[in-house]
């Protein structure tokens, strides 16, 4: 298991449709060991195979009540309602921003075991975090909500992450 690097706001991988994973094997386990090391290194709540350069639909996503989740190939049947949410990203570092994201998801893929789950998320951090990650795979960020970037809120760094350099963030 490793860390892998995050790709950053900018680069074209986070950009492009990922693509469906169509079997779940020793490689893509790894991919899934090491996207879950990276998401916990960074600290992060999710974390989606193309921020580390993987186009494939695969999502990670650990959250204090929901425990770690592994998404393969997720999509989202149903949403509804709408609120608005204060959304960082690890592919956008140093920035965070007010979004609006649904009340309610509901949820299918497949498990890291290829078994097809179904997640219901209502008005929580897993309710965000699955249309958040699920947008990655789509080749979207959430800075692409907004309308200029004056709405993004620079994050002060923490001590561990003052050694790391911001990046320029550009809505185009």
């Amino acid at each position: 298991m490793g860390i892998l690097p995050i790709r950053i706001a900018g680069d074209p991988s986070l950009r492009e449709k990922a693509k469906r994973v169509r079997t779940i094997d020793a490689s893509v386990q790894k991919l899934i060991d090491d996207m879950i090391d990276t998401m916990r290194a960074a600290p992060g709540v999710g974390l989606a195979a193309p921020q580390v350069g993987r186009s494939l639909r695969a999502v990670v996503i650990e959250t204090p009540d929901d425990g770690l989740l592994t998404l393969i190939n997720p999509e989202v049947v149903k949403a509804s309602g709408e609120r608005r949410l204060m959304e960082g990203c690890l592919s956008v570092p140093g920035y965070q921003a007010e979004v609006t994201r649904h009340r309610q998801v509901t949820v299918k893929a497949l498990d890291r075991d290829g078994k097809e789950i179904r997640l219901k998320a209502v008005d929580n951090l897993l309710a965000q975090a699955l249309e958040h990650e699920i947008d990655h795979i789509n080749g979207i960020l959430y800075i692409d909500y907004l309308q200029s970037a004056d709405e993004l809120i620079p994050v002060r760094p923490s001590v561990d992450d003052e050694e790391e350099t911001e990046a320029e963030v550009s809505l185009a």
